[in-house]
């Protein structure tokens, strides 16, 4: 099987950043623009002035062993070897950068596995992520003269199991804080208005998993006060986004007489920058600046022991009939 995570640069540099960037905004599911009027503007303006400031953001959460989206998802891949056994050979990859998508389903197959379980571990589809790595994984097939047989993990958005995990690792998390949150902001990646529009499901993914885990976070001890709201991040260009974003949000609640504030980013299945400097650090100042006082991020799933039970439960129901 492989599962596979959006990408990371190799390194926290430039000229790394710029090698991610231009193969993640030249995707057509990323950026539906025709590539005759985008790639000018990707080539000649984006990718020689962004990537100096994505490489400062990185360099705050790099890692000794690379990315956090990287040996998250690398210590998700062994955490699931381990449990599903011998019968499963478990590899991951990234949509854009390395390991590639189409390199590990070769060695796959080299390996003499006939059935690959492909799963994207983004909880709510998007074309934009979700179609993008099937996309990504025909194309390779698409160069294979034998085949193997190939399942898809659908998304999981509002799966009980996904929504238990949540709730039992955002309920420790917050019960180990040191003050008590009057709110617990949910925080999903934006994506443009249009997205919505045109018919793609993942605004309504999103609301549905925030809404399933509020109901469940409001039965836990302690927490059946805790006001929930939901947002989305990471705006960028000058198109209309998803709304409210994250931004505005943090600055409104602290504005509104709000002091202390958790976010959760449900959205994403490791840290990774958005996680861990766009919201951790960029966040935080964001809030405190307009009059907070208490700020947290709390972690992702990542591998944590309720993570990795909710992926190991996901994908033994999709490998059914195989091993």
């Amino acid at each position: 099987m492989l599962i596979v995570n959006l990408g990371t640069p190799d390194a926290p540099t430039p000229a790394a950043v710029k090698r991610y960037l231009g193969e993640f905004l030249s995707d057509p599911r990323v950026i539906e623009i025709p590539p005759i009027v985008w790639q000018p503007i990707l080539r000649g303006i984006i990718l020689n002035t962004r990537p100096k400031k994505s490489a400062r953001a990185y360099a705050k959460v790099w890692l000794e062993d690379g990315s956090p989206l990287a040996v998250i998802t690398r210590r998700q891949a062994e955490g699931l070897q381990e449990r599903l056994g011998p019968d499963v050979l478990v590899r991951h990859a990234m949509r854009y950068g390395t390991p590639s998508i189409a390199g590990e389903l070769a060695e796959l197959k080299e390996a003499g596995c006939e059935r690959i379980l492909l799963a994207p571990l983004y909880p709510q589809y998007c074309a934009a992520t979700t179609a993008s790595v099937f996309d990504k994984a025909a194309q390779a097939l698409g160069q294979m003269r034998w085949q193997p047989s190939l399942r898809t993990l659908p998304p999981y958005h509002d799966d009980p199991v996904h929504i238990e995990a949540l709730a039992k690792d955002l309920t420790l998390q917050l019960d180990a804080l040191t003050f008590e949150p009057e709110v617990l902001l949910i925080s999903f990646h934006g994506m443009p208005q249009r997205t919505l529009d045109l018919g793609d499901p993942y605004h309504c993914h999103c609301r549905k998993t925030a809404r399933l885990l509020g109901e469940r976070l409001s039965q836990a001890p302690g927490l059946g006060g805790l006001r929930i709201e939901t947002s989305f991040q990471s705006r960028f260009g000058r198109a209309r986004w998803l709304e409210p974003a994250t931004d505005a949000t943090l600055r409104a609640e602290a504005k509104a007489g709000t002091r202390r504030i958790a976010l959760a980013a449900p959205g994403f299945a490791a840290d990774c920058v958005e996680t861990l400097e766009e919201l951790a650090i960029v966040g935080r100042e964001q809030f405190l600046a307009a009059g907070g006082t208490d700020y947290a991020v709390l972690s992702c799933l990542n591998a944590s022991d309720a993570g990795m039970a909710m992926l190991e439960a996901l994908i033994r129901r999709e490998l059914s009939g195989w091993i």
